[in-house]
């Protein structure tokens, strides 16, 4: 984060990280194509601690669903897009 520069794009699925990547005016895309927003984030950050307290209570929550070609596919799009503007 320290050589982020505006309009930079990360790459992550860590949501905390992305976070920080939009309040420094960065773009975060997630591997499986979503690229975070700041109309988003708050409440994936509110989804991920919610899940994470079920998960600390002993509460299986499941994973990822496996990747397909649609993440593939919304990953590119949005790597392309990204890549066009630069």
């Amino acid at each position: 984060l320290e050589l982020l520069d505006k309009g930079d794009l990360v790459i992550t699925s860590d949501i905390p990280l992305a976070a920080q990547v939009l309040e420094k005016k960065g773009y975060a895309l997630n591997p499986r194509g979503h690229l975070y927003s700041n109309e988003s984030i708050q409440e994936q950050l509110r989804m991920r601690a919610f899940k994470e307290s079920l998960r600390d209570s002993g509460i299986d929550t499941g994973g990822p669903t496996a990747m397909n070609q649609k993440n593939t596919s919304q990953f590119a799009n949005h790597l392309n897009k990204w890549l066009s503007n630069i």
